[in-house]
């Protein structure tokens, strides 16, 4: 990782002002620090930085043209022009990704297989940007003022509407705030509720980044057995009978897309009642299910007031959008508010206002109803390209989720399987991570981004690989 750039000067020094500037300068540029094509601050803005005269940096910037470091593109500005390779410090470890296992590269298009992102193909990019230029404009002309922490207004009236129809759920709109994705809105729950250091339960599988984030707020996890009707209940009463909260993903469990059944929904909200114990609704996956009409969020059948229910714009717009929410009970809703408002505030207001019209404008709605179309095209063709090919001791699982389930036996190396498709632009994820007490070997397969001229070829390879590690 590079390190920071900064100019330091010695007025007491008997190296001329100009003189150390030119060197601070350069010396980034030589080793990296400053890339080709950086732009460079004007004369007078880092005059005014360093507190110096602006003729003193123009003598600088006048040297590292002369060297041919950097050149003035006029109203692209004053530009670093000279490409440099920095060597890697001794000792110094190579920059890696967080969470190879499940993202395997970032702010790249999305490959062959890989979950948690919408289809690249389909998004409607040019009414997008029309909206997102639109909601800019709004933003940068509305008063200079601090916005909501809880999130735009406007913003948390679609959603409420939104989820009024689409999930069940009554809630007003001060029971919403606007989150930094679903990572932010976890870590809105743990603060407010000062959950740190207490029980949980926690699915098992379970999407590892909700696992992580539980172990770094010091939560002790106990992992509750996962079967077709969705977390077991019972077993999590007699595995931890003093959690403090439950973490769930009802809708489309993650990462196995089944369906929590209404016997164990009421259980679930029985135990919390009964315990006084707080349940954390995952709808990670919304309305997109590809079988039937998903089922209601379990916080529209919440009476108590024990759900805290977790959305995102993450798998149904982009990801890029880091936007997502939490619908909170009534009585806490004044209490996350204070929270947001010291640790957590909402994001940029361009963005809010944008998927705000996106709402209201219609176009999500139908958005989702073209993308469940697709994916279950996408979906059945997969099934249909892998059951063709697969030979003994290999399942398909085709749920409602987004994603094939490619069971494997037990002694498969899945993990190994999945960091060698990468290279042939495939990006399985491996199941045997997402478990905690027990492990089963599978890859699981997005569907969204499947390619149906290549997928022959595509599932050809990657059971290649699979026979491989058998």
């Amino acid at each position: 990782m590079n390190e920071p750039f900064k100019i330091s000067i010695d007025r007491a020094a008997q190296i001329p002002l100009a003189v150390q500037i030119h060197r601070s300068i350069a010396a980034a540029i030589l080793d990296g620090r400053l890339g080709n094509g950086v732009r460079l601050p004007s004369w007078r803005d880092l005059a005014a930085q360093l507190g110096v005269a602006r003729g003193t940096v123009r003598v600088a910037y006048e040297k590292l043209a002369d060297e041919q470091l950097i050149a003035g593109m006029g109203a692209a500005g004053t530009r670093v022009i000279h490409k440099a390779s920095r060597p890697q410090a001794a000792g110094r470890l190579p920059e890696a990704t967080p969470l190879p296992a499940l993202f395997p590269d970032f702010e790249r298009p999305p490959a062959t297989f890989q979950m948690g992102v919408p289809a690249q193909d389909a998004f409607p990019f040019s009414l997008w940007s029309r909206i997102m230029a639109r909601s800019a404009r709004a933003a940068a002309a509305a008063p200079v003022s601090y916005p909501d922490p809880r999130g735009h207004i406007e913003l948390r009236r679609e959603i409420a509407a939104y989820l009024a129809l689409a999930r069940g759920i009554q809630c007003e709109p001060a029971q919403i705030l606007v989150t930094s994705g679903y990572a932010g809105g976890l870590g809105l729950i743990l603060r407010a509720l000062g959950l740190g250091g207490r029980k949980a339960w926690l699915e098992d599988p379970a999407f590892i980044l909700t696992r992580l984030a539980l172990e770094q707020a010091r939560v002790a996890v106990t992992p509750v057995p996962v079967d077709r009707d969705g977390i077991d209940v019972a077993a999590g009463i007699r595995l931890a009978p003093d959690a403090a909260f439950a973490v769930v993903t009802p809708g489309q469990q993650s990462p196995l897309g089944l369906t929590l059944s209404l016997e164990r929904r009421l259980a679930l909200l029985d135990w919390a009642q009964a315990r006084q114990a707080w349940i954390v609704e995952d709808d990670y996956l919304s309305e997109l299910q590809l079988r039937g009409r998903a089922a209601p969020a379990l916080a529209s059948l919440d009476r108590q007031g024990r759900v805290l229910h977790a959305g995102t714009f993450s798998k149904t717009i982009t990801p890029a959008l880091r936007l997502g929410f939490l619908v909170v009970p009534p009585q806490l809703a004044a209490r996350f508010g204070d929270v947001a408002a010291a640790l957590a505030p909402a994001p940029a207001a361009s963005i809010q206002r944008a998927v705000a019209s996106f709402l209201a404008e219609g176009h999500y709605l139908r958005h989702l109803r073209r993308m469940k179309r697709l994916y279950a095209t996408r979906r059945d063709a997969l099934a249909a390209c892998l059951a063709e090919r697969i030979g003994p001791g290999l399942t398909v699982h085709a749920n409602g989720g987004l994603a094939v389930l490619l069971e494997l036996p037990d002694a498969t190396d899945d993990v190994a399987v999945s960091r060698q498709a990468l290279p042939f632009g495939l990006a399985p994820v491996a199941l045997s991570p997402w478990y905690k007490a027990t492990r089963r070997a599978g890859l699981l397969l997005g569907v969204t981004n499947v390619d149906i001229d290549s997928l022959a070829a595509d599932c050809d390879r990657l059971l290649a690989l699979v026979a491989a590690h058998g």
